[in-house]
């Protein structure tokens, strides 16, 4: 298959636009087939998936809430002990937990294959790059893999125990007592980490938009108190409706927009940088040139 694709090429080594749609084919497929892989893995194990890590953060023994709860009992203040009480789920339809056991193993196995599919991506973007460029980014794949991952940790253990007690604590009245559907529940938690995983990603998204020339730092610096108000829009919209959860959010997206500003800087330098070597060569270039 190599050589076809060699001998499907032009004279100067470039590929056709349909000869890129196969090759971007095969990486969507190679992509889907690790997805479907370790799906099928996380759809076996599934005590370990459900007990030890779906349904966790709802119980008292969940390290989140065994900590706020020691840190209760040390401040005498009792409403930082959340969780305390584990309350039952239900399933309401006769395939329900049966469709639930498949998305939820569709889910985790597109989350583990996250950094997978960002190779294959990567694998297909790298040879339209200059080296140089190849070179500079030849580390975004990991580095966003460890954002995205670190995102969804803190989701995990930061946001989801606080907002898993808010939501099932609420009461409207008395009178209405709260049955919570495990559809709603997996949907709540899943929604928390996939969203602060994606958010995790700003250095990241930074780096490129400088990149393309899309934002400089200058519009970062100009438009920070913007963005604080877009921040603390986005923590109200992925956090329970509450002070704490909200500020818990916020201020990790803060420092990762100074963060992004401090990269944004750094690509600016380099693009500079570059574009002084470019024309150096060319001016020299065309002194030799006159002198001829």
């Amino acid at each position: 298959m190599a050589e076809s694709r060699k001998s499907g090429r032009n004279n100067e080594g470039e590929m056709s636009f349909l000869e890129h749609l196969e090759e971007l084919r095969w990486h969507i497929i190679r992509s889907i087939l690790a997805i479907v892989v370790l799906m099928i893995v996380a759809f076996i194990f599934k005590n370990v998936i459900f007990d030890h890590v779906i349904l966790a953060p709802r119980n008292p023994t969940f390290f989140t809430n065994r900590v706020l709860c020691h840190l209760a009992d040390l401040l005498h203040t009792p409403a930082l002990c959340i969780n305390s009480h584990p309350f039952n789920l239900i399933n309401i339809k006769m395939s329900g937990q049966l469709t639930t056991h498949i998305t939820v193993a569709m889910v985790a196995g597109l989350i583990l294959a996250f950094p997978y599919i960002l190779w294959e991506f990567w694998s297909f973007l790298k040879p339209a790059l200059r080296q140089n460029e190849a070179q500079h980014a030849r580390g975004a794949v990991l580095a966003a893999s460890l954002l995205f991952f670190t995102g969804v940790i803190f989701g995990y253990y930061a946001l989801a125990p606080l907002s898993i007690h808010f939501l099932s604590s609420y009461q409207i009245s008395a009178d209405v007592v709260n049955q919570i559907n495990v559809r709603s529940y997996i949907g709540t938690l899943t929604s928390i980490c996939l969203a602060t995983g994606l958010v995790f990603e700003l250095p990241i998204i930074t780096f490129f938009l400088t990149k393309v020339g899309v934002i400089t730092p200058k519009f970062l610096t100009k438009y920070r108190k913007h963005a604080i108000v877009v921040i603390f829009i986005v923590a109200a919209i992925i956090t329970p409706p509450d002070v704490f959860s909200q500020m818990l959010v916020s201020i990790p997206l803060l420092i990762l927009y100074e963060v992004g500003i401090v990269i944004s800087r750094r690509v600016m330098k380099k693009k500079e940088k570059e574009r002084a070597e470019f024309f150096g060569e060319d001016t020299s270039g065309n002194a030799a040139e006159a002198k001829a």
